[in-house]
């Protein structure tokens, strides 16, 4: 089973996606099984990192390139591997010329071991890129003063993560990410840190508009069956969000009709 269009399209600096699931490219176990992998997934974008490709042999690069060029979906690079801001800058403005877009998935990594994101350098950078014609998707945290800051500066959508970059943990600040959910009216899509089906539609349901998923999809034992399971799961989010979720009640209360049911007496 594919996922079906939803009736309300991901929108991003004015362009309409059928879909509000981003898929990356990595890690998979081979190129058929990524191939297959889009297929039943049917993503908004998939994203690829210049700097890493190119960084394997290039027979393997043109391979890759010629996948993804295949499979129809759009492609949205990313600055994944840059630490300073010349580096995000000068791999942007290579991703343009190689895939004659301009989207970018800003990525600016400042420590290692968590890959978190520098957000003491991200809006600027951002900044910059948003006054060279780049149409910019920050990852970042869930800071709401960062994000707040990103959008300032022009940024039309933002991508905090739930958790770190490979964990699969899910959202492990659902406070923070709700109130930056209630606080900002842009687009918002849930970018690392998300591992079983069930935290993506857990996300859709708190009104993010789409996910970006990797590792949770490629590691999986059957990456393609993984890779339909998240398609629905944000499918089921979406559409709960919409219909409007019942308020948490703090006492049982009958879901069964009792007018007109006798009414016993015991003495």
């Amino acid at each position: 089973m594919k996922p079906q269009p939803l009736s309300d399209p991901l929108v991003l600096y004015g362009h309409a996606f059928p879909s509000r699931l981003l898929l990356g490219t990595s890690r998979y176990p081979s190129p058929a099984v990524l191939q297959q992998a889009l297929s039943v997934a049917q993503p908004a974008m998939i994203t690829a990192s210049l700097r890493r490709q190119t960084a394997a042999s290039v027979d393997a690069s043109q391979g890759f390139w010629q996948l993804l060029g295949d499979s129809g979906v759009p492609v949205l690079p990313n600055t994944a591997g840059c630490h300073t801001a010349q580096e995000v800058i000068t791999t942007a403005q290579m991703a343009r010329e190689v895939f004659q877009t301009d989207w970018i998935k800003l990525e600016l990594i400042g420590d290692d071991y968590t890959l978190q994101p520098d957000t003491l350098q991200l809006v600027e950078v951002a900044s910059t890129l948003i006054k060279q014609g780049f149409r910019v998707l920050p990852y970042c945290t869930e800071d709401l003063l960062v994000c707040r800051k990103l959008v300032d500066v022009g940024c039309q959508a933002v991508m905090p993560w739930a958790a770190p970059i490979g964990t699969g943990k899910g959202p492990i600040n659902p406070y923070a990410m709700r109130m930056l959910r209630e606080r900002l009216s842009v687009p918002m899509i849930v970018d690392a840190g998300l591992g079983l089906p069930s935290h993506a539609c857990q996300v859709m349901e708190w009104g993010y508009d789409a996910v970006l998923l990797n590792t949770a999809v490629a590691l999986a034992t059957d990456p393609v069956t993984m890779a339909q399971a998240f398609a629905l799961a944000v499918l089921a989010g979406r559409h709960a969000f919409i219909a409007g979720t019942m308020n948490e009640q703090e006492a049982a209360q009958p879901s069964t009709p009792v007018l007109g049911t006798p009414f016993w007496h015991q003495s």
